[in-house]
């Protein structure tokens, strides 16, 4: 389950503030994002990433994502600053105060979704996903799907553009692009949304316990090809595919408490 941690206790935000006084800082390639690295390294100094007690990533929300893959399971905190396009996962970008903001933020902790996709070798391969497990058509004919929740099946056969099972934290990517509902960061919930369903047409998806196991087979593989990707992570000619949260992996991230998770959700929903 995706939980939020707000420390309450000022001797804590103290005690953060020491335990964050070694950053590095990461960016992505955009020229923005490089500025802003430089400018803070001559500010605040840099550590090497391997004994850094914090990263501080710069960038948008892509490279947010493959920063927070990058340090999966190291117990490294990331604190993102928007230095890309939408930056939903990004705090603002300030050079003032960066070790007092830090030390204030929240945290949340994501615990990833584990895709294992079958393809039409019988190769298993696996990936974690922070946003999304999404199976995608890869012809112009609509892909052929069979959904099952913990072995017992759900729906026969879903005719569509694709399919994609999203968690909390990704709820606001493809999933909010595809009408899927936007679930507050900490609920115990997946949802499995459709892309461009056309039989049943008015099927809009649904609400899942984040513990649920889904399992999605690909009917008429050959006819119908798709592809299944975990966040940047693709598999081509699927013909099975299964996705269940791993709590025993897991991400965290600093979130300003003036733009918490819950605002930019709110937002979100009311424009």
């Amino acid at each position: 389950m995706n939980e939020v941690a707000r420390p309450t206790d000022p001797n804590a935000e103290a005690d953060a503030a020491q335990a964050y006084n070694r950053i590095a800082f990461v960016a992505s390639e955009a020229p923005d994002a490089q500025q802003a690295r430089a400018m803070l390294v001559a500010r605040y100094g840099e550590e090497p990433v391997e004994d850094a007690d914090i990263v501080v990533a710069l960038g948008g929300d892509g490279f947010m994502l493959q920063t927070l893959h990058r340090f999966r399971d190291s117990g490294i905190p990331i604190y993102g600053m928007n230095r890309g396009s939408v930056g939903f996962l990004m705090n603002s970008f300030r050079q003032d105060d960066l070790p007092t903001r830090i030390a204030a933020a929240q945290r949340v902790v994501i615990h990833p979704l584990m895709m294992e996709a079958t393809d039409v070798n019988g190769r298993l391969h696996r990936a974690p996903a922070i946003n999304e497990v999404s199976l995608i058509r890869q012809s112009y004919q609509a892909s052929k799907l069979r959904i099952a929740i913990d072995g017992k099946m759900r729906m026969e056969e879903l005719i569509c553009d694709g399919v994609l099972v999203a968690t909390p934290a990704g709820s606001t990517a493809y999933n909010l692009s595809a009408q899927g509902p936007i679930l507050p960061i900490g609920t115990p919930l997946l949802a499995v949304t459709p892309i461009s369903a056309f039989r049943p047409r008015r099927w809009r998806g649904a609400l899942v316990p984040d513990r649920a196991r889904v399992d999605i087979a690909v009917l008429e593989s050959e006819k119908r090809p798709v592809n299944a990707t975990a966040d940047h992570f693709q598999v081509l000619n699927v013909v099975a595919v299964r996705a269940k949260l791993d709590p025993a992996s897991s991400m965290t991230m600093l979130v300003d408490r003036d733009h918490s998770m819950e605002e930019r959700i709110l937002r979100e929903q009311f424009g």
